[in-house]
């Protein structure tokens, strides 16, 4: 299976390469912007808790629908 994603990875042009990058960097950042909401106790929002778990599951929750628009769109190629 890595080997195959290997090949998969090396025939992409650079462009689809950086592409690919720049996606699960941002569903690297969605999800870590969710969990510092939801676990950071000193986060300069004036929020009832409620509402910081909400936004966080609501960021988490967004940050996997891009991930699989994402690899959906790059499987279909």
């Amino acid at each position: 299976m890595i080997p195959n994603l290997k090949d998969n990875f090396m025939k992409k042009s650079l462009k689809e390469r950086f592409l690919l990058f720049i996606g699960f960097l941002f569903f690297l950042i969605y999800l870590t912007f969710g969990l510092t909401i939801i676990f950071w106790e000193k986060l300069p929002l004036k929020m009832p808790y409620s509402y910081r778990l909400a936004l966080g599951i609501v960021m988490i929750v967004y940050a996997f629908t891009r991930l699989l628009r994402f690899y959906n769109s790059n499987n279909q190629e």
